[in-house]
């Protein structure tokens, strides 16, 4: 049981738990009304009485917008948190609730930029100077419990998030590694940081920015290396993966501005217009990292500016309210000044605290009569809106309708915000649909990868990763609407992936009824660049060998990952194509183009190329896809298949290596290759390393 779940009284837990899926209003409304039914208190709805009015009053009232199975597996999960709860019907006796609250929010106190905590400091330390002048505190202690829930919230969100990112900076790592470098160094080690904080159930913001920096700065100069030592065709796809890497990172930082500023851009409409300009911009390729950057000071520089506004403001507000007779709504009011002061006081800003008082000190000019009912109906105003926040779509939908209740309750005159409450508990209805068809979608994408995470390759290996996220996302409850946008993003890229992994799957299950398991595994083998390392072969020196080999992309190296309906191209294009999707990858095919594929007469081959006694290593010279000279050997032929697909890639060097040997081939032109192999790489550089370079012996 978390701590949150220790320190919430019962009755709240239903209005936490369930608030996606019907209001907290009208929750409270049915646990009132159940409670006056049973002759007790909402309070005293401890434990056993509390699950009957869940089975039955709260059960019924979910029905009115949710289907009965989504409805009974929410109240189970409200049960099952009830069962850890003691069964007294009295609460225990333990710290004051101000304490507990204290307690609660320790475990935050590294996220102190976070707004909720900035407004949580606010709180505490007015609840704290209310409990000592011994006045009642019992509102702000429900404020934050909500504000701590809301952290919790965000903190099981942020650890699904820097779970899915470490991923992808592991699968990153793997491929520039061979790089080396005090950058990637310093990427392991932030990775291994990331990873303990990980297990630890702490965020470390800092330093997953500056592992995803140094990420980006490492794959762009890994394709600029491509783009210096290839040829003309590899180097203008190198070129364009470049410029893709710069779009994906400006779409990062602009996604992260538009969190970390989020309540400036709630307080400041001007600048959330060009926010969304700059989105529709980055959208179109058309935005810069460089304008990202900057706009990233002109919105620190804003903040400030809006931070100090807001300060001046609650000094007039405080002199205003300050002359006003003595009554509860002022009482109120000073409690609400307090909490603003001390959130502006901690770096936060108080837009709709300061909203609230500016209505406050408005209705305060009326009547004591009129100035209550203004009051009353501006706090379901603000209720009504904080509801809407999370809810898909309720903003829009409610915008109008919000815009002409708030003028009305201004004047003073008495507005119905029932039709309000009905349209946005429609959005939390529709929202709960989505959710339950996004749970769906996850649980399809899962089996699927399930079925297929046997076969190695590039593709199966990203949808793995995005499958664990799906995992994770799948088990939080109730989402921000950021998370919810991140596990719709998930889906939509895991689903993509679907089709080519099945392709994939069913093409190697055909080469393995044809060719035998262990074709399958050699060929995979070699081109499986995010398992085992190639790093791991007795003294490997990595995927490149020291000198840098040009990939397809640093975001799909050379692996078969080809689909069925675009094969790789063969080496020697004179044939016409096989009907066998892996035909040409496996320098296999029938007919015409399989008798292409093999030399004509390649007499001695064994004794026609070979290195001096004594050597440590063997040679071999490929023309096509097929050994023409040197020791007969399978696994030889095996890695023979596979130079022409690289040659068709216009690579001209791979070093590899399997479980007792390192390999190395280097490209002689017109299809042919020089292909050497030895236990170790100090060996093969000393015996055939020569050879490799310049094909004397």
């Amino acid at each position: 049981m978390d701590r949150m779940t220790a320190t919430t009284p019962p009755h709240k837990l239903p209005v936490r738990m369930l608030g996606d899926l019907v209001s907290a209003r009208s929750l409270e409304k049915v646990l009132q009304d159940a409670a006056l039914a049973r002759g007790v208190t909402v309070e005293q709805l401890w434990p056993s009485a509390l699950a009957d009015v869940l089975k039955h009053d709260v059960y019924r009232r979910l029905l009115l917008g949710v289907s009965p199975m989504l409805a009974k597996k929410r109240i189970l999960d409200v049960l099952n948190e009830l069962d850890k709860l003691p069964s007294e019907s009295l609460p225990p006796a333990g710290l004051s609730p101000v304490s507990e609250l204290e307690d609660a929010s320790r475990r935050f106190t590294l996220y102190f930029d976070w707004p909720e905590t900035q407004r949580l400091r606010g709180v505490l330390g007015t609840a704290r100077t209310e409990s000592e002048a011994g006045r009642n505190v019992s509102a702000l202690v429900q404020e934050g419990q909500t504000l701590i829930g809301q952290m919790e919230r965000r903190l099981q969100e942020g650890l699904v998030q820097q779970e899915q990112e470490l991923a992808e900076l592991r699968d990153v790592f793997g491929r520039v590694q061979p790089l080396g470098g005090k950058d990637v160094r310093r990427l392991e080690s932030l990775i291994g940081q990331l990873e303990e904080a990980q297990k630890q159930g702490t965020l470390l913001p800092a330093e997953l920015e500056r592992a995803r920096n140094l990420s980006f700065k490492l794959r762009r100069s890994l394709e600029s290396s491509v783009m210096q030592s290839a040829g003309e065709a590899p180097a203008v796809d190198a070129q364009a993966r470049v410029q893709a890497l710069e779009q994906e990172e400006v779409t990062r930082k602009l996604i992260a501005l538009q969190r970390d500023y989020a309540p400036l851009l709630r307080a400041r409409p001007e600048l959330e217009r060009q926010q969304d300009e700059y989105r529709v911009r980055q959208s179109t390729g058309r935005l810069s990292e460089t304008a990202v950057d900057a706009w990233r000071e002109t919105l620190e520089a804003a903040r400030q500016q809006t931070l100090q506004a807001q300060r001046e403001e609650l000094a007039e507000l405080a002199e205003q309210l300050g002359q006003q007779v003595d009554g509860q709504a002022l009482n109120d009011a000073r409690v609400a000044l307090d909490v603003a002061r001390m959130t502006l006081q901690g770096g936060g800003l108080a837009t709709e605290e300061l909203r609230e008082l500016r209505a406050v000190a408005q209705a305060l000019t009326h009547s004591p009569e009129l100035a209550e009912r203004i009051l009353e109906g501006q706090r379901e105003l603000a209720e009504l809106e904080r509801s809407a926040r999370d809810v898909p779509g309720a903003a829009a939908a409610l915008a109008v309708a919000l815009t002409g209740a708030r003028q009305a309750i201004e004047r003073g005159e008495a507005y119905d915000l029932a039709p309000l409450w009905a349209t946005l508990e429609r959005q939390m209805s529709q929202a709960a649909a989505q959710r339950q068809d996004f749970d769906a979608r996850a649980d399809f994408v899962i089996a699927e990868y399930d079925e297929v995470r046997g076969l190695a390759g590039e593709t199966i290996q990203r949808l793995g990763r995005l499958a664990d996220a799906l995992r994770a996302q799948r088990r939080l409850g109730p989402m921000s609407a950021d998370a919810r946008e991140r596990y719709a993003q998930t889906l939509d890229g895991a689903e993509a992936l679907l089709g080519e992994a099945r392709a994939e799957y069913e093409a190697a299950q055909k080469v393995t009824a044809t060719f035998g398991e262990d074709a399958l595994d050699n060929l995979l083998d070699v081109f499986d660049f995010g398992g085992e390392s190639l790093d791991d072969a007795p003294g490997g020196s990595g995927l490149f060998g020291g000198a840098l080999a040009p990939t397809s992309s640093v975001d799909e190296p050379l692996a078969p990952t080809s689909s069925v309906d675009e094969p790789l191209a063969p080496a020697k294009p004179a044939e016409p194509a096989s009907s066998d999707p892996f035909a040409a990858l496996l320098g296999l095919s029938t007919g015409a183009s399989a008798s292409a594929a093999q030399p004509a007469s390649v007499p001695d081959a064994a004794s026609s190329l070979s290195l001096p006694a004594g050597a440590r290593a063997d040679i071999w010279q490929v023309r096509g896809s097929a050994v023409v000279a040197g020791p007969e050997d399978g696994a030889a032929q095996g890695v023979a298949a596979l130079l022409a697909q690289a040659d068709a890639l216009g690579l001209y060097r791979l070093d590899m290596g399997d479980d007792a040997h390192v390999w190395s081939a280097r490209a002689a032109g017109e299809g042919e290759w020089r292909l050497a192999r030895a236990a170790d790489w100090d060996s093969l550089d000393d015996d055939a390393g020569p050879w490799l370079d310049t094909g004397e012996l």
